[in-house]
């Protein structure tokens, strides 16, 4: 294989990289625990909080665990979006040992 036909391949490979890389950060994934649902774009930056009703009688008997549904369910949404990436960018590790 010459160079230049080497070099095609990797700037084409590169391209797809950068295809799949902007569909997941313009995704939104929902992320759950029992009483709140998160929305976090592929960048894992947060869009949307949503507490279920339940959770306003919560919110005045115990706080933290209003805290630690909503850690949950961003680290569900953020374990969606990790997963999501690894499916759609392993393809390109094996290529390229040591890029994800």
């Amino acid at each position: 294989m010459n160079m230049q036909a080497l070099m095609k391949q990797a700037q084409a490979m590169q391209r797809d990289m950068n295809n799949i890389k902007n569909e997941i950060d313009n995704s939104v994934f929902e992320g759950k625990s029992s009483l709140v649902t998160v929305e976090v774009k592929g960048t894992k930056e947060v869009v949307k909080v949503t507490f279920d009703e339940g959770v306003k009688d919560l919110i005045n008997d115990d706080i933290s665990m209003v805290e630690d549904m909503i850690m949950v369910a961003l680290n569900d949404a953020f374990s969606k979006v990790d997963k999501v990436t690894l499916e759609k960018m392993g393809k390109f590790a094996n290529m390229m040992p040591g890029l994800m």
